[in-house]
């Protein structure tokens, strides 16, 4: 019975996340899926070129940056019973990325066709695409606003409020992209255009009921360190740099990661936008597994930082097994899919006239089935760590990982030899078991290393 309980912790903390990527990915899947049947292969390589580029400054900056560090802390110290101080992390830590936010809005809003010509946009592409990048770019302000209050939620043990808000977003965003892209019920008929607006209407709607939530019902508060006197300032500091100790790892992870998988990207380019098509497609649809790894990766996190916060690191070590069994099990049968329906899954987001982009993007997709599980064991482990305040050794791992192996692999394969476009994943299938099976091996490490501690004290 108590280990049922477990799993229901588990799962009370991970489904609100899943439900909520899950939505995510239903935005980001449909909205591929109008703009391609809308302009074809040339306006899906624009607006997944320019989303590619606008998520990954958000997950750099926000979900995989500060926001991790505001899990973190923020359950770190609810689990110490030490409210004040999780008000005081939140505080801080939101307007820390606020900041950094603005600075990204203006270069992506003045510089657009600069950020596309050095991803080898050309033509088309390049003109669809800087209309999309700069109007996206006030949507990407509320993107990272809203990742860093969704962390200081998830630190509170709450995931249920990042999925309400999702869930609104969803239904703007989808039901705006069908009356602006086509022109339905007496709307202009705006294309990528349209595509864009809907992006910026949803996230502004999103971000505007987070933070009413925040302010009115929840046990954190951002005016927390308004109240600080200047004489403490001294203390603010101190809380900055614990802040930054565990943000700036997670940034250099997510920046180690999208940074490679956007070179990746540019030179994926350099074969064409069938090539380039089919692997956008496929991305999108494999974003599917990404969704209950996620999920998994913040329960381990909230929960890691909840048990370490208080001292029990037996159950800490139980609760992270047990999202990674569950992760692993729900990927696991997300790659059958991919190896059962991988034509069907691609057709669904193209003309059916693009038969070779359909047959490419569903190579692809098979072999994407070979990566789940080592995936899982990467997001989910990697979560954990951030969870007990280790972000260093996953952005160790990253780094190794992408840079010495995956990226180099896809240079010499893609941009040499121009090798076909799914070469890109096998390499992807044999990084992926390298970086989940170190992670695993440094995570027990640590576990096994806290365990002894405590016995021994």
């Amino acid at each position: 019975m108590e280990r049922l309980e477990k799993y229901k912790k588990v799962l009370k903390l991970a489904l609100p996340a899943v439900g909520e990527m899950l939505l995510y990915m239903l935005i980001w899947t449909v909205d591929t899926l109008m703009v391609g049947k809308y302009g074809g292969r040339v306006a899906v390589s624009a607006v997944g070129l320019s989303g590619q580029i606008l998520y990954t400054v958000s997950a750099i900056f926000s979900a995989m940056g500060i926001g991790v560090a505001l899990t973190s802390l923020v359950s770190k110290k609810i689990g110490e019973k030490e409210t004040e101080e999780a008000n005081i992390y939140g505080s801080i830590g939101f307007f820390m990325g606020a900041s950094i936010s603005l600075i990204l809005g203006i270069l992506f809003y003045t510089l657009p066709q600069e950020f596309l010509k050095f991803a080898n946009a050309r033509g088309e592409v390049l003109v669809l695409g800087s209309i999309y990048l700069k109007i996206s770019s006030f949507a990407l302000l509320m993107t990272i606003w809203r990742g860093l209050l969704n962390g200081i939620i998830r630190g509170a043990q709450n995931t249920k409020i990042p999925l309400y808000t999702t869930a609104v977003m969803t239904v703007v965003n989808l039901g705006l992209d069908y009356l602006l892209i086509f022109g339905k019920m007496g709307f202009p008929e705006m294309g990528v255009r349209g595509a864009a607006i809907a992006t910026v209407a949803a996230n502004l709607v999103g971000f505007l009921y987070t933070i009413f939530y925040l302010q009115r019902h929840s046990c954190i508060s951002l005016g927390a360190c308004m109240s600080i006197k200047s004489s403490h300032l001294v203390y603010v500091k101190e809380k900055w740099w614990e802040i930054m100790r565990i943000a700036l790892p997670a940034s250099f992870q997510e920046g180690a990661i999208s940074i490679s998988r956007l070179a990746a990207v540019f030179m994926i380019m350099i074969l064409g936008e069938t090539a380039f098509s089919a692997n956008q497609i496929a991305l999108t649809v494999e974003s599917i597994s990404f969704m209950p790894g996620w999920g998994f990766a913040v329960a381990a996190t909230s929960l890691a930082g909840l048990k370490m916060g208080e001292k029990n690191y037996e159950e800490a070590e139980d609760m992270i097994g047990i999202s990674l069994h569950m992760g692993i099990v729900v990927m696991g049968l997300i790659a059958f899919s991919f190896v059962l329906f991988p034509e069907f899954l691609i057709s669904l987001f193209i003309k059916v006239e693009e038969k070779e982009v359909i047959a490419l993007g569903a190579t692809c997709l098979m072999i994407a089935s070979l990566e789940q599980v080592p995936l899982a064991y990467s997001m989910i482990v990697s979560g954990a760590l951030r969870g007990m305040g280790d972000t260093k050794t996953p952005f160790y791992i990253s780094v190794f990982s992408h840079w010495f192996i995956r990226l180099p692999l896809i240079y010499y394969l893609i941009y040499l030899k121009r090798y076909p476009v799914y070469y890109v994943w096998i390499v992807q299938v044999f990084h992926w078991i390298i970086d989940g099976g170190l992670l695993y091996i440094f995570y027990k490490k640590k576990i096994n290393a806290l365990l002894k501690y405590k016995v021994k004290n």
